[in-house]
Formats: C-alpha cells, structure tokens, sequence
C-alpha cells in the first residue's frame, strides 16, 4: 500500500485541483516528500495447524512473528492511520495476528484391535505348558515397538512439526529492518521567478530505525521457546499413545495364536475321538446317533480351526501394518512372546500415581503450556505501545544553481515517540490472563485424570490377575477332570456321548474364559505402562 504526501509547493489552484484529480484517478505513485513501505505481513513460517493437536496454553492470541514495518508519514518517522491492513505497530490491539496455536492431531487414529477369543463350539484343549513363548527367532514386543518407532511413516510426519515450532522460534526472534528513503522534492512545474517563487530543489536522503522499547522481540522469541517445548512433549504423548496401539496388536496376536493352538490340539482330539466311537460302533457297543455326534462336534472343530487361522492371519496384518511392513512381510510375522503373567507386581497405587505424575508427557505438554501462557502475558503487555523511531538523515542537498548561488549540504536527527496516554491493548492483555487461570484449571483437571487412569489400570491389573490365577489353579482343573471323567465313563460304555458332549462343552467355558481372562490382564499389565507412563511390566 502507499501513501502519499505532497509537499508544500506553491501552485495555482487550477494546477491544485489538476494534481489532486491524478492523485486519485491513477495508481501510479507520484512524488512525494514521505516513504513509501509495504505494510503487508509476510506469511508465516511453515503451517498455521499442526498435526499434534491443540496446544496446551495456547489461547493468549498473542503473534509470535515480527510485525512488518509501518509506514512513515508526514516526512517523520511514526504511526499513521492504515486502511483494511491489520498493522501491529500501528494497532497494538489488532495484534493476535496469525499465531502458532495449532489444530489438532491426537493420537494415532487406529481402530483398536480386539484379541481373538476361543470359540464356543468343539473340545478346546489347552496345552499342558502354557509358557510356550515361540520360536527363538520370533518377534519380541520390545523388537516390534522398536520397528514401529523406526517405521512409522505417521510418527515421521508428525515429528516434522518439531522443525517447524523451531523455524517459528527463529521467525519470532528476528529483528526488523532499519527503512531507506530517498526522494527529490520542490520542483517547480517550469520556472521559478519573481512571480512564481519556491524552492531550491532538495534531495533528501535518510535511514529510520524502529526500536523496540517494550522488548516485543524477546517476548516473541520466549513464546515460541515454550511453543516449541509444548509440540516436543506432544510429540513424546503421540510416542506413549503409539505404543499403547502396538502392545493392543502385539497381544491380539498372541491370543490369536493361542486359540489357533487350542484348536489345533481340539482338532487332534475329536480325531482320535472319532475314530475311536467308529470302533465302538463296529463292535455294537454304540448306536449311529452317537457316533454322529463325535462327528459333528469334529466337524464344528475344524470350523473353529478355519476361523481361528482367519483370526491369525488377520492379527499378523494388523500389527506388521503399525511396523509399515508388506503384506507378505506381515503374514511371515512370528511372535516370541506370551499372554500369561510371569513378572512381579507392580509398585502401590501411591507410587505408580507419584511415577505418572513425573512422568506422563501429556502432562509435560500442559505444565509447559501454561508457562508459555503466561509468557503470552508478557508478550501482550509488551504489545501495547508502538515502538520508538529513530530518523537520522545524513544527507540534504539544496541545489541553489538556477539562482545563481551555492548550493548547500545539511543532515538531521529525529524521533517519532507514540505517548502512552493508552493502552492499545488492553483486551489482548486480558484475553492473555484469561487463558493463564483456563489453562491451570486444564493442567489441574488433567492432573486429576491421570490419578483416576492410574487407579482404574491398577486396579484392573489386580483384578484380572487373581481371576487368572484362580482359573488356572482351580477352576480349569476341575473343569478337566470332569471332562476326562466322562470321557472314560463313555469310552467304558457306561454313559452316552449325550453326558459327555455337555461336559466338553462346560469345560469349553471353563477354558474360553481362562483364555480371555489371561488375555485381558496381559492387556492390564501393558495398559498400566500406557496410564503411568514408564515401562513397568515386560
């Protein structure tokens, strides 16, 4: 945009008029006594969303990027009056300007995936060492959360706003330009004479540097520093939420190939069952009706192990899709692993919700939030007046030749003050303070949430874990010796396949129930790592 001034000529009022009507007409600038400079902002520095989410302490509305340079009107350094353009030097209060506070990324957008379960239908056997962690050179979880971290084409995009915050701390830091104007002034439209008097033609030269009394600069550069802290700390929650997506798969899996294992074995099972009742029923010892019933619960088995193969398959997809690995990659995928519990409990509710407190980075982001909320304060108080001008003009030459005289050489010195009678940004002060008392009732609302996360993990851990240990040392058991019971009772001819079909099938319950109940805590002990925090449990 420029401005014009015209100098104090003397005209006639026809050339008067005459010049004002160009003026106004045309778009060319015309000669002028003030400089001509670009108010528009330059755009700011990489994207003005980010793919973190929200940041903590954001809301100030404070700019963290140098203002551009405001116009010098009246041949003076100083603030004018601007149209449609938001000037920071000219209205402080115009300053929320584009910021850094970005939108928002979450947490990885993954549906969660669900453990299979062991079927309803057919004998499940469970195996007689449930230790069995997979080949030697499968993959370990700790292995697979590293691939993840290396891979993750999502997590690399989102560290690539980490950059960004630290081109806008540089941004936000930079100095303004000191502004250059030249001009060539009192030039009479013909001659000047006795009649038509005016002059000398002057050629003026000066430099205008705008300083930064109230340390606007330093208070940007402070915001985008905690900016910056703010988007590292939520880089590290999305790393937290990540992991948590692939102990999820990692334990799907893992039950998968657990139940695929009970099917197996259940498979293997009705076979020889199978054959077995054909025999009896060659001897007479048993009618066709119950050997159609062997049948039909083999059948319904190798349904089960069908679908449990599908399960498989489909658990080796998901997790090798967090590693970023190919199709054929994924279904090659074998675990070292295993869905039971074999480490020490954790610590007391006490220091787990102590541990999470030190230790969560989404609580990182929000204490670091609120600093950079309140250095949003001081960037608003800092904002409230303009900065202070310093003109200095080396050079004035005055061409006194058509008059037959010396032509003559000056310099000159000046200031442009804005009087602080007002606050120009009083409502920018206050939004700023507003946002302080928003975001510690935030840092306090999610401090008080991750306790309740810590608690409720914990108690879930408990929870699963003695019900695991009681199927497994007491239920389950009993619940096979009945079955081996009705088997040899059957097997003798003493009862039909009727008594012993329903004692598989409560047995199937016994052991689905033990299956799910182990998976489940398996996903405790890990859910307890993603509630405080801190790797605790393998």
């Amino acid at each position: 945009m420029n401005m014009v001034k015209i100098g104090r000529c003397h005209l006639s009022a026809r050339m008067a008029v005459g010049l004002a009507l160009v003026l106004l007409l045309t778009p060319v600038p015309a000669p002028c006594q003030t400089p001509t400079i670009s108010t528009e902002y330059p755009p700011l520095p990489g994207s003005s969303s980010s793919m973190l989410g929200p940041q903590p302490g954001s809301g100030g509305g404070s700019s963290i990027n140098p203002p551009a340079a405001s116009g010098i009107l009246n041949g003076r350094p100083g603030s004018t009056t601007y149209k449609g353009i938001p000037m920071n030097l000219a209205s402080p209060a115009n300053q929320a300007g584009p910021t850094i506070n970005q939108q928002a990324i979450s947490a990885p957008d993954i549906q969660p995936v669900r453990p299979a379960s062991a079927p309803l239908y057919g004998p499940l056997e469970i195996q007689s060492d449930p230790e069995e962690i997979g080949p030697p050179g499968g993959l370990t979880l700790d292995q697979a959360i590293a691939i993840v971290l290396d891979r993750s084409r999502d997590l690399k995009a989102r560290f690539q706003e980490i950059p960004m915050a630290r081109a806008d701390t540089l941004q936000a830091g930079l100095r303004n330009n000191p502004i250059f104007y030249w001009d060539a002034q009192l030039f009479p439209y013909g001659q000047y004479n006795k009649l038509y008097l005016g002059g000398p033609p002057q050629y003026d030269l000066n430099v205008t540097y705008p300083i930064d009394v109230t340390r606007k600069r330093l208070a940007r550069a402070e915001v985008a520093a905690r900016a910056e802290g703010v988007l590292e700390a939520q880089y590290q929650d999305a790393i937290r939420q990540r992991i948590d997506d692939v102990y999820t798969a990692y334990v799907a899996l893992l039950a998968s190939r657990q139940t695929l294992t009970y099917a197996e074995l259940s498979v293997k099972g009705l076979t020889g069952l199978e054959a077995r009742t054909r025999e009896l029923l060659r001897r007479g010892s048993v009618t066709e009706a119950e050997w159609n019933r062997v049948r039909i619960q083999l059948r319904t088995a190798r349904l089960a192990l069908v679908d449990a193969r599908a399960s498989s398959r489909k658990g080796k997809l998901d997790l090798g899709g967090l590693m970023n690995l190919s199709n054929a990659e994924s279904r090659g995928l074998e675990l070292k692993g295993s869905i039971f519990d074999g480490a020490p409990p954790p610590p007391g509710l006490e220091e787990l919700q102590r541990i999470a407190l030190e230790s969560r980075p989404d609580l990182d982001a929000y204490r670091l939030g609120l600093s950079r909320a309140r250095s949003d304060v001081r960037l608003a108080r800092a904002n409230a007046y303009n900065d202070v001008y310093l003109l200095y003009q080396p050079y004035t030459f005055q061409d006194n030749q058509p008059f037959g005289l010396k032509s003559t050489y000056g310099w000159a010195v000046g200031m442009t003050v804005t009087l602080p009678v007002f606050n120009r940004n009083q409502g920018g002060i206050l939004r700023a303070n507003i946002n302080v008392a928003q975001s510690e009732m935030e840092l306090h609302d999610l401090q008080r949430q991750v306790l309740v996360d810590v608690e409720k993990a914990l108690e879930e851990y408990r929870v699963t874990r003695q019900e695991v240990e009681e199927l497994r040392d007491q239920v389950v058991p009993l619940a096979r010796e009945i079955r081996d019971d009705a088997l040899l009772l059957y097997q003798s001819g003493e009862t039909s396949i009727v008594t012993y079909i329903n004692a598989v099938l409560d047995y199937n319950q016994v052991a689905k129930q033990y299956l799910d109940t182990a998976v489940r805590h398996r996903l405790s002990m890990l859910g307890l790592n993603t509630a405080t925090g801190r790797r605790l449990l393998p």
